[in-house]
């Protein structure tokens, strides 16, 4: 079953149970998904998907931080719960270790170095992370790792 396939069953299961929350944040994920569909007129592939839950997500968690500024603890606990139901469609997150691992891999096979490499290291990395990490996070470990 594609992850749009399983989101979309979600959608349905989340009607049934008559859960209000859960089923708005599905459908605006559903929204989210047709809406780049029809723009670009392509089938978006599960990682297309899970680009979009990524950004999604990204998005929430900026909003909650505009929100704690401005002592809005309502809203932005609504956020939270909006992240909390997103990220149950992203991959497994992988450890700090499991990153760092990665990330020497992708300076070793780059030969970068210095801060002028962090760049070629964040494009060898992307791919095998997106989804997985967030690449906020990511980005801070490279420009540590190639600035020591």
């Amino acid at each position: 079953m594609s992850l749009k396939a399983k989101i979309t069953e979600d959608m349905k299961s989340a009607m049934r149970a008559k859960e209000a929350a859960r089923l708005s944040t599905v459908r605006m994920l559903l929204a989210a998904i047709k809406q780049r569909e029809v723009d670009e007129r392509i089938e978006l592939t599960d990682a297309d998907v899970l680009a979009i839950v990524d950004k999604m997500i990204k998005q929430r968690r900026d909003s909650i931080s505009q929100f704690e500024a401005g002592k809005r603890e309502d809203l932005a606990a609504a956020e939270r719960a909006e992240v909390a139901i997103l990220g149950a469609y992203l991959p497994q997150q992988m450890s700090e270790s499991e990153i760092g691992a990665v990330i020497a891999e992708a300076i070793a096979a780059t030969g970068a170095a210095g801060p002028a490499g962090i760049g070629k290291v964040m494009a060898a990395v992307k791919p095998k992370l997106a989804g997985r990490a967030d690449m906020a996070v990511v980005a801070t470990l490279v420009k540590a790792k190639l600035a020591g």
